[in-house]
């Protein structure tokens, strides 16, 4: 029999972990999904679609609609029970989201709850499975699976980013539909699947094909411009999971869930950083050459690229390294600006500490390549 306690969420024995309470809200809302008749299983899955690509499509609606099923079964092995005709039909946001531009999801996890707080079980219950269902469909329908990777977390850090490679995996490019696109082109319809082999840097990794960035920091891809595509795609991916546990939070105990926010925080980290660095290098090799065509006499103002893994995105340390004038440029000027502006980040508590640490390895890099350049 099905607690109906679990069922609207609204106590937990005090004895319960949180995980644990969210295990069992887990397995008893994907056993009561499975105990729902063929026709109201497919049914559900067809809102949990819709309602899926309302809340990650990047320009959302102020509002949705979503429709119950007719009947459910509102525990496991119990008989059917009909959801009442006049909240069949329901909607979530409206008029005042689109003025205060409020976020759908937010309008729809009230609408949810509010529903499953009622008196009549089949709507509570429709509510829960629609929200689960929903969830379920961003985690295992919305994203791919990547391959079984294991990472470390660098010293003094929290998030494992850094690859390790199996041993036994064989040296081959092409092992695996895991460790190759498999395209079919229109020009190849009908004769079979073209594995794309990615090199071994990629292959460590949990989604070998948004790589950009071996562990040197050499750029894998064509451009820095489908470098950042690749760091959008993982940022997306990792927003879709974001967004079921918002709508259901006891989505953290699927199984899939964990391996592919395992999987895609690691790599975002590291190719972020990677990318990062990257662009430094970049940095430093134009104002290397703008140096000496004489080009930096009048001033110069840095942006600085970092990965803040807070946050999840890149983000600019602006700063001045000269002032505007007439100044002739000198390679001491950047040692010092970038001396000074470690000192910050060191203390700049707005930032938690492996992306502080991330920054300062950035400014030291600058620091380095310049002390270098700088008359004995």
């Amino acid at each position: 029999m099905t607690d109906k306690s679990l069922l609207t969420q609204t106590s937990m024995k005090p004895a319960e972990s949180p995980a644990s309470h969210l295990r069992q809200a887990y397995d008893t809302w994907q056993a009561l999904l499975a105990a729902q008749p063929g026709m109201v299983q497919r049914f559900l899955e067809a809102q949990a679609r819709s309602l899926a690509e309302a809340l990650t499509q990047r320009d959302r609606a102020s509002q949705v609609r979503f429709t119950f099923p007719d009947r459910v079964e509102v525990e496991v092995g119990g008989t059917e029970q009909p959801v009442p005709p006049e909240f069949r039909e329901q909607m979530a946001g409206g008029l005042v989201e689109r003025l205060t531009r409020a976020d759908i999801s937010t309008a729809l996890r009230q609408r949810l709850a509010e529903l499953e707080q009622s008196p009549n079980r089949a709507l509570a219950v429709s509510a829960g499975l629609l929200r689960h269902a929903t969830a379920t469909h961003m985690v295992h329908g919305m994203l791919p699976s990547g391959r079984s990777v294991t990472y470390a977390a660098a010293e003094g850090e929290e998030i494992p980013t850094l690859p390790l490679s199996d041993e036994l995996e064989p040296s081959s490019a092409i092992t695996a539909t895991t460790d190759a696109i498999a395209e079919e082109g229109a020009s190849e319809a009908g004769r079979g699947e073209l594995l794309v082999p990615f090199v071994p840097a990629a292959r460590k990794f949990y989604m070998p094909q948004w790589v950009a960035f071996d562990e040197a920091n050499h750029l894998l891809v064509n451009s820095i411009g489908e470098a950042e595509a690749h760091v959008a795609s993982m940022q997306r991916f990792l927003s879709i999971l974001h967004a079921a546990v918002a709508l259901a939070p006891h989505m953290v105990a699927d199984e899939a869930y964990q391996q592919k926010r395992y999987g895609m925080l690691g790599q975002l980290v590291n190719q972020g950083r990677a990318l990062a660095r990257y662009e430094t290098s970049e940095i430093i090799q134009t104002i290397t050459r703008r140096a000496s065509a004489q080009d930096l006499n009048r001033g110069l103002s840095l942006s600085l690229p970092y990965f803040d893994d807070q946050m999840l995105e890149m983000r600019m340390h602006a700063f001045e390294v000269i002032p505007a004038g007439r100044i002739m440029f000198v390679p001491a000027f950047v040692v010092r600006a970038t001396r000074e502006e470690q000192a910050k980040v060191a203390q700049d508590t707005r930032l938690n500490p492996s992306t502080r640490k991330h920054l300062l390895a950035e400014l030291k890099t600058l620091e380095d390549a310049f002390e270098a350049s700088r008359p004995a």
